[in-house]
């Protein structure tokens, strides 16, 4: 079965993810809560994808690691 949506997905919101903690460790501009408001159902719901995806995003390690073997 083919998750081509959900892994497009989940990149995307880490990306969003790590742009924001970007901005906050340069900037220190939280731009989720500039947004949405300091830790309001919405932003709270956005910090729970992110933290979902990323979850998601380390089964990715087995595919780089797969395929590095069918290289060699």
């Amino acid at each position: 079965m083919d998750h081509k949506f959900l892994n497009y997905f989940s990149l995307t919101i880490a990306v969003i993810g790590a742009v924001n903690w970007g901005l906050i460790g340069f900037f220190n501009l939280n731009l989720v809560a500039l947004i949405f408001g300091s830790m309001s159902w919405m932003s709270r719901i956005i910090y729970g994808l992110v933290g979902l995806c990323g979850l998601y995003l380390l089964s990715f390690y087995g595919l780089v690691d797969h395929s590095r073997q069918e290289v060699s």
